[in-house]
């Protein structure tokens, strides 16, 4: 099978974090906030419901967005850096499609070898002082069906691809989408059971096979 445009997941499908959930530990909310990333991932509840309550509890600074930075480039999958050259050597539209935060997310893509305009993700906003604002509230991707407006812009052009570890990644499929799960990081049951094609392996290389 073959496809023009290939997207992923970031959080716990090319980075093993989940990026809020790290946010939230740093500011001693840790078991809080995984809860509430549970229920959405494993759509118990729906996106919007929890995404707003995650960053007001946080109130993450800028600091702490460049923490978080750091730590999704020491945290990448096995095997993400190769998968990411493999595919821009053979012209393939590669983008990164995210409910995390853009800023955060934005150099690991760097690192992987895309561009800025190819990451899709939710801003986040500071005050002068480096304290939070806001995140973008009319973001796609910070509430349900995000991902499948995204998907629907970005594969107009061919053969759609997303490669995602959780239940707002199975919306892209809305838009035609293929959808590759990773179990690599965590096993989500809801994927296993409904994804197009599911792998296991803790390398992202798993994924080559099917694109």
């Amino acid at each position: 099978m073959s496809f023009t445009v290939i997207c992923f997941d970031c959080d716990s499908t090319v980075s093993k974090i989940e990026g809020i959930d790290e946010l939230g530990k740093r500011a001693g909310l840790g078991a809080e906030l995984a809860d509430l990333t549970h229920a959405a991932m494993n759509g118990l509840v729906p996106l919007e419901a929890v995404y707003e309550q995650r960053l007001a509890l946080i109130k993450p600074n800028r600091a702490s967005i460049d923490w978080l930075a750091d730590l999704y480039i020491a945290e990448q999958v096995a095997g993400a850096q190769a998968v990411f050259a493999a595919l821009l050597g053979q012209n393939k539209q590669v983008h990164i499609i995210s409910g995390g935060l853009r800023a955060a997310i934005l150099p690991l893509a760097r690192l992987l070898g895309l561009s800025d305009e190819q990451v899709h993700a939710v801003d986040i906003y500071f005050h002068e002082d480096g304290s939070y604002r806001d995140f973008d509230r009319h973001s796609p991707l910070a509430k349900t069906g995000g991902k499948a407006a995204v998907a629907a812009q970005l594969g107009s052009g061919g053969r759609l691809a997303l490669i995602g570890d959780g239940k707002t990644d199975l919306e892209a499929r809305e838009a035609g989408a293929y959808i590759i799960g990773f179990g690599g990081v965590v096993d989500r049951p809801v994927m296993r059971e409904q994804a197009d094609v599911y792998v296991t392996e803790a390398n992202l290389k798993a994924v080559l096979a099917y694109l």
